[in-house]
């Protein structure tokens, strides 16, 4: 399976997940807005390894080529003939990145805490799913609160492909044994919204970073600006009726 393959046949909405049973997220850029604090360490440590003959690179190449991507692809983008120095690059960027991020107070996206609550009051599961190293994704649950909320944390480095590829989505519905017809996904990232949908799940896509034209060329089900989004929550809506109605025709 290619990553991406089933896009065309995936077009289900939320509601038609009824009765839903689980909510899958990434972590950068979909829980918390921490795609800045990337950008402006690859811009400070890229120019030191005389990348881009030491221009700093720009918001749009950043976006293009390494935001949502698993570091060993990022690797091999800075080093195509080196890749044990592309890795320790990348091991040395994310130790400054948490450095950086400990010290910072990072926002959870807005209206987050809104939707966490809709899930915890109907017993919903969850999981965390994302290409970021195991230190960052607990560095970032933990400083958002949310260490008891997820079930279960799925890396990318622990399946054998990441996203863009559906594998980590996968593992998250065989380890919360639940179905792709009563999942839907959450993701800020053309990477992540092309797994979300080659595992076959509707995705909602956040504009977090990302153009809105880019992210519609991975196939998301409906594109929100955050949580607080009124699509998001008419289609919310829409399913609690559905999952009401069919308990009263039972």
């Amino acid at each position: 399976m290619t990553a991406g393959e089933n896009s065309v046949q995936i077009k289900k909405s939320v509601p038609d997940l009824a009765p839903l049973e689980a909510v899958l997220f990434d972590v950068d850029g979909t829980l918390c807005d921490s795609d800045p604090l990337h950008y402006h360490v690859f811009r400070e440590m890229l120019p030191q390894i005389g990348f881009n003959n030491g221009v700093p690179i720009d918001e749009e190449y950043f976006i293009k080529n390494i935001a949502g991507k698993h570091n060993s692809d990022i690797a091999v983008l800075l080093y195509p003939d080196d890749i044990p120095r592309g890795i320790k690059f990348m091991e040395d960027k994310e130790a400054m990145f948490r450095s950086r991020l400990a010290l910072e107070n990072l926002p959870p996206i807005k209206g987050l805490y809104k939707l966490t609550k809709w899930i915890d009051d109907r017993g919903l599961k969850r999981a965390a799913v994302t290409n970021a190293p195991k230190p960052n994704a607990e560095l970032m649950i933990s400083k958002l609160g949310l260490k008891d909320f997820f079930d279960v944390v799925i890396l990318g480095s622990d399946c054998e492909r990441a996203k863009p590829y559906p594998d980590p989505y996968l593992k998250a519905l065989e380890v919360l044994q639940v179905s792709k017809d009563h999942t839907f996904v959450c993701e800020d990232s053309v990477s992540g919204i092309k797994a979300g949908v080659a595992a076959g799940m509707p995705v909602v896509g956040l504009t977090t970073r990302n153009p809105e034209s880019v992210l519609m060329e991975a196939n998301p089900t409906i594109l929100i600006k955050d949580y607080e989004d009124p699509k998001l929550w008419e289609a919310l809506e829409e399913l609690d009726k559905r999952i009401g109605s069919s308990k009263t025709s039972a």
